[in-house]
């Protein structure tokens, strides 16, 4: 059980490394599935490269600070199912809530650099 928890503990964190990994390296092209998809990465093809090289390189940097958290606060409880499982559920929260994050820099940064009629 508790290398099951590990394993739910780095699912975040490895996450934002290989996507955040492939979206800043290789950026996709626009499409329906892949990608950092707001109204305002859409709008053309440079948005959209901006945007998903943005978010990539954020989300790689994210993901080496996370992943050694991650790795380490489980091992303090190791042993301790009960403890360990709480704990599993708090940290997936809170790595949710810095992915999500992720989203207010980078249309701070699209709003920056293609401003139009409507952001003045």
């Amino acid at each position: 059980m508790q290398w099951f928890l590990l394993a739910c503990d780095l699912l975040v964190p490895v996450m934002l490394l290989v996507f955040g990994w492939m979206m800043w390296k290789h950026c996709p092209k626009e499409n329906a599935m892949f990608g950092y998809r707001t109204r305002r990465s859409m709008r053309n093809a440079q948005t959209w490269q901006f945007a998903n090289t943005y978010i990539g390189k954020l989300w790689w940097i994210l993901g080496w600070i996370v992943l050694p958290l991650s790795a380490a606060l489980p091992i303090l409880f190791w042993g301790d199912e009960a403890k360990e499982a709480g704990l599993c559920g708090k940290l997936l929260t809170a790595q949710s809530i810095v992915l999500l994050a992720t989203i207010l820099p980078t249309e701070n940064a699209l709003k920056k650099k293609f401003p139009d009629d409507e952001d003045r």
